[in-house]
């Protein structure tokens, strides 16, 4: 539908209707206002372990309002239109943002109305369709803060997704670290040769490692990451399991080896790096990181947005081979 100034005055958006069930859905779209701006959505990706949660019905119903995304529409569990990956071009609002790319932490959706500071604007010089990888970014950021990864550091991460391979890519900056991705998918290789680190299934993966990733989303996934810890290493958890329960065998090693577990998680950010960044900041760090044309290897072939309620059963597959789904608008 078009306004008085052929402006449209409906969008559409993909919404979870139920378990496992997804729809596109016309949505209104709000005058803009002082203070906001209406994009036109370019690009979206879906962050398979959250989404897949959300899809799926997982989330608990102790972390509905924790899980809440921002601009997320509906209640846990259904219906809900949940996403945190788009960028997009400002079509209409104050003349300092118009015909910018921004990147927003906004769901699956055609175009929307937000205010100017949900938005970070795009570096000149990274692409509309790499900046998408900016919230996964943002996660293995802060898992790095939080683990205060060092030069020489032996590195393990378990769980070569977007998220693993995300932090091997940050972690093989490291002068002088050893880099491993584990994986139980042997087609995970390339990913680790164009990385530059060293791919290994659970068997072969190094012991004795000083710091381990777990990004698997699997309880055996956890049991391999304490297995290659060293002596008093710390395991950095960054999945998340909505309400799958994680059993452990803590009754080797784990206490006379002193190994610590700890949660990292992208919703606050790390205590190590707060003197110096904000949530707003450290989104702006993930989009300047982008420039680097490597991360491209993320991404397979794109859907359109129209195919993304049929494409959603197929991503919540473990055994589908994608990495970063990438969704296209125009």
């Amino acid at each position: 539908m078009s306004g008085a100034s052929g402006a449209p005055e409906t969008a559409r958006a993909f919404f979870v209707e139920g378990p496992a069930r997804g729809a596109l859905r016309p949505v209104s779209l709000a005058a803009v206002s002082p203070g906001e701006v209406r994009v036109s959505t370019r690009y979206s990706a879906v962050s398979r372990g959250t989404e897949c949660t959300v899809f799926q019905g997982r989330v608990p119903a102790s972390e509905y309002e924790r899980m809440r995304c921002p601009h997320q529409s509906g209640d846990f569990p259904f219906p809900v239109k949940y996403g945190y990956a788009n960028v997009g071009r400002v079509t209409a609002g104050s003349t300092a943002w118009l015909g910018r790319s921004v990147f927003c932490l906004y769901p699956h959706q055609t175009e929307y109305v937000v205010a100017e500071s949900a938005l970070v604007p795009l570096p000149e010089d990274v692409p509309e369709a790499r900046a998408v990888l900016a919230a996964n970014l943002e996660t293995a950021l802060n898992a790095m803060w939080d683990a205060r990864a060092l030069p020489g550091d032996r590195i393990s991460v378990i769980g070569a997704g977007v998220v693993g391979g995300l932090v091997a890519y940050l972690a093989r900056s490291l002068p002088g670290a050893d880099v491993e991705l584990v994986d139980t998918n042997p087609a995970r290789v390339g990913l680790c040769r164009e990385l530059g680190v060293a791919f290994r299934t659970p068997e072969q993966a190094s012991r004795a490692r000083d710091l381990v990733f777990h990004t698997s989303g699997s309880a055996s996934g956890l049991d391999t990451a304490l297995d290659v810890a060293g002596k008093g290493a710390d395991v950095i958890e960054l999945s998340f399991y909505g309400e799958t329960r994680v059993t452990l065998g803590l009754g080797g090693r784990f206490h006379s080896e002193r190994l610590a577990l700890r949660s990292s998680q992208v919703g606050t950010v790390s205590p190590n790096a707060r003197a110096r960044f904000d949530h707003h900041a450290r989104l702006a760090l993930a989009l300047a990181l982008c420039r680097d044309p490597l991360l491209d290897v993320f991404f397979g072939a794109e859907c359109h947005f129209e195919d993304l309620p049929a494409i959603l059963p197929a991503l919540c597959d473990p055994a589908h081979d994608v990495l970063c789904q990438r969704v296209k608008y125009a």
